[in-house]
């Protein structure tokens, strides 16, 4: 029983550093557009590109199901959505 509680506790823990890398990618691309930051920089560059190949397999697949809103992407909202959903099914029922 304690080996499940502590499997669930990392699956719970990595959903969360999951959440936190999609809201990093957003703001740091938001800031890229803006032109805040450069993405010549390299740090930035080697951010985003780690952040860029973490997130973008399921937001891909988020954004097959979703309408085109022009320059609006709702696929990190859903995505993040999801992953609390997910979080609070295994919080309620003790997954």
């Amino acid at each position: 029983m304690y080996f499940f509680d502590f499997f669930a506790y990392i699956i719970y823990q990595i959903l969360q550093l999951y959440k936190y890398a999609v809201i990093i990618y957003v703001i740091l691309s938001m800031l890229v557009s803006f032109n805040v930051i450069n993405y010549n920089n390299k740090l930035v560059s080697i951010i985003m590109d780690c952040l860029y190949k973490l997130t973008e397999p399921l937001l891909k697949r988020i954004r097959k199901f979703l309408p085109n809103f022009g320059a609006i992407d709702l696929s990190p909202v859903l995505l993040i959505i999801l992953i609390e959903a997910l979080q609070f099914v295994m919080t309620k029922y003790g997954l």
